[in-house]
C-alpha cells in the first residue's frame, strides 16, 4: 500500500527543493542516558508504529512505509550546565541539513543531550512526513518506553490517511464562501508591508528559545480569560506587538500600511482521527492583519485579533489557503528558480507565523514536566520567522526559527524580550 501527499505536504516538497525544510522536537527524559538502550528503544517504537522503510516518489507525490528494521541515527551531546542551550545548537545545525530528495530515506535524526541524572531527547525530521502533533506522540512514546519499568505497548499507527479532497467535500459550502471572499483577502494582502530579504535564495535558519515559567504562563491565561479572548489570540497580539519595530524599518506611507502574521492551524479535527491513531501532516494557516501602529493597548490588539480569528475559523478561511497553495503549484513549473524564491514573499507577505501545541493532550501516558518540551519549525519561503509555542505541564517554551537573510539574532532576541516583558506587564 502507498499514500498520496496532501496539498500542504506537496507544497513542502516544493519548498524543500529550494532549501532544507526540517523541524525539531526536544523532550526531557527522567532517566540516566544509556546510548545503546536508547537506540534500541527508538528502533522498537519506530518498528511498532510502522514508521520504517520510508520511500518517497516526489514526482508522483506518493510515499510508502515498507517496514523492516529501523536505522537509528543518534548523536550524543554533553550539556550538563545548559542542556536546552546545547539542544538549541543541535537543532539549529540539523534543521539546515537536507534529507534525500527522493527514493528511500530515513526521515528522522535523533540526538540526546546528556545531563547527570537524565537527558534531553531530540529529533529533527523531514517536515513533510508529519505535523507536530504526530511527532509529539512519537517522541513521548519513546520517552515513556525508555523511562518506564515496563514496556509500553503501542498500536501500529495508520500512515496513509485521505488527502484534503475529503476535507473539501465535507466543508464544500464553507470553501465556496471562502473563495467568494478571496478577492477581498487578496486586496488585504496587497496592503501588507513586505519583510526584506537580503538574499531570497539563502534559506539558512537560525534558532533561539525561551522559557515561560508557570507563574508567567498562568498570568497569560488569566489575562486572556479576562479579556474574553483565547490564549492563542493573546499570543498573536503579543507577537504582533513584538514584530512592529521590525515592520517599522519597512514601513512607507502609501498603500502598505498593515502588518501581517500567520496563525498556523492543524485541520486534523475537521476530518481525521487523532494523532494517537493516524500519523501524518494536516496543516494550513490563515493571516492576521493589523494597522501599523507604534503604540496601542494590548487589550485592543487582542480583541481585534480575536475578531479576525473567530471569523477565520467560522468561515474556515484556512481552506482558502490550501486552494492558494494549489494555485502556486500550477504556477511553479513555469517560474524561474529566482521567481520561485520570491513567489511567496510577494504574494504572502507576513512577518511571522505562530504555531501552538498542547503537549500533554497528545500523550498516550502521563503528563510532561513543566516546560519540558521545545520545538523548532522551519520558516520555509513563506515567512522570515516561525514561533513555536509548546505547553507542557504548567509552563511553556518558545522556539523561534528565523531566516538569517532577513533577521539578525539581535532582532530575534528583541522579539523574545518583547514577548516576555509584555507578559510581565499583564494584569
Amino acid at each position: 500500500m502507498s499514500g498520496r501527499l496532501n496539498l500542504f505536504q506537496s507544497a513542502m516538497l516544493r519548498w524543500r527543493a529550494l532549501h532544507p525544510y526540517c523541524a525539531s522536537h526536544v523532550i526531557a527524559v527522567d532517566a540516566p542516558l544509556d546510548a545503546a538502550r536508547l537506540r534500541s528503544t527508538i528502533a522498537g517504537v519506530l518498528e511498532d508504529c510502522g514508521l520504517t522503510g520510508l520511500e518517497l516518489e516526489a514526482k508522483r507525490r506518493r510515499f510508502r512505509y515498507r517496514g523492516g528494521p529501523a536505522s537509528v541515527a543518534l548523536e550524543l551531546v554533553d550539556g550538563a550546565d545548559a542542556p536546552y542551550d546545547a539542544a538549541a545548537r543541535v537543532v539549529e545545525r540539523t534543521i539546515n541539513v537536507a534529507f534525500p530528495a527522493d527514493g528511500p530515506l530515513d526521515p528522522f535524526r535523533f540526538f540526546a543531550v546528556r545531563q547527570p541524572d537524565r537527558f534531553l531527547l531530540g529529533v529533527t525530521y523531514d517536515h513533510f512526513i508529519a505535523g507536530g502533533d504526530s511527532i509529539v506522540v512519537l517522541v513521548t512514546d519513546i520517552a515513556d518506553r525508555y523511562a518506564g519499568e515496563r514496556p509500553v505497548r503501542l498500536e501500529r499507527l495508520a500512515r496513509y490517511p485521505p488527502t484534503y479532497a475529503r476535507l473539501f467535500a465535507r466543508h464544500a459550502g464553507a470553501l465556496v464562501r471562502g473563495l467568494v471572499a478571496l478577492r477581498g483577502l487578496l486586496a488585504g494582502w496587497r496592503s501588507a508591508i513586505r519583510p526584506h530579504f537580503h538574499d531570497p535564495a539563502d534559506g539558512t535558519n537560525g534558532f533561539a528559545h525561551a522559557l515561560v515559567e508557570a507563574p508567567r504562563y498562568a498570568l497569560l491565561r488569566a489575562t486572556a480569560r479576562r479579556l474574553g479572548v483565547t490564549t492563542n489570540d493573546l499570543l498573536l497580539a503579543l507577537l504582533l506587538r513584538a514584530v512592529m519595530p521590525i515592520a517599522a524599518r519597512r514601513h512607507h506611507t502609501g498603500r502598505r500600511t498593515q502588518v501581517a502574521i500567520a496563525s498556523i492551524v492543524n485541520v486534523r479535527g475537521d476530518y481525521q482521527p487523532p494523532a494517537t491513531e493516524v500519523f501524518g501532516q494536516f496543516l494550513s494557516s490563515f493571516r492576521i492583519v493589523h494597522p501599523f501602529v507604534e503604540r496601542q493597548s494590548l487589550a485592543d490588539m487582542a480583541r481585534g485579533v480575536s475578531l479576525q480569528t473567530r471569523r477565520a475559523k467560522e468561515a474556515k478561511l484556512y481552506l482558502v489557503t490550501l486552494v492558494a497553495l494549489a494555485g502556486a503549484a500550477l504556477m511553479w513549473p513555469f517560474a524561474s528558480p529566482a521567481r520561485r524564491h520570491r513567489l511567496y514573499l510577494k504574494y504572502h507577505p507576513v512577518f511571522a507565523g505562530l504555531t501552538p501545541l498542547q503537549v500533554d493532550t497528545l500523550r498516550r501516558r502521563g503528563p510532561t514536566g513543566d516546560g519540558e518540551y521545545l520545538r523548532a519549525a522551519s520558516t520555509g519561503p513563506m515567512s522570515p520567522m516561525v514561533v513555536a509555542v509548546s505547553v507542557a505541564g504548567a509552563a511553556m517554551r518558545i522556539g523561534i526559527t528565523y531566516r538569517t537573510t532577513a533577521l539578525s539574532r539581535a532582532d530575534v532576541d528583541a522579539v523574545i524580550a518583547s514577548l516576555l516583558q509584555s507578559m510581565d506587564t499583564l494584569s
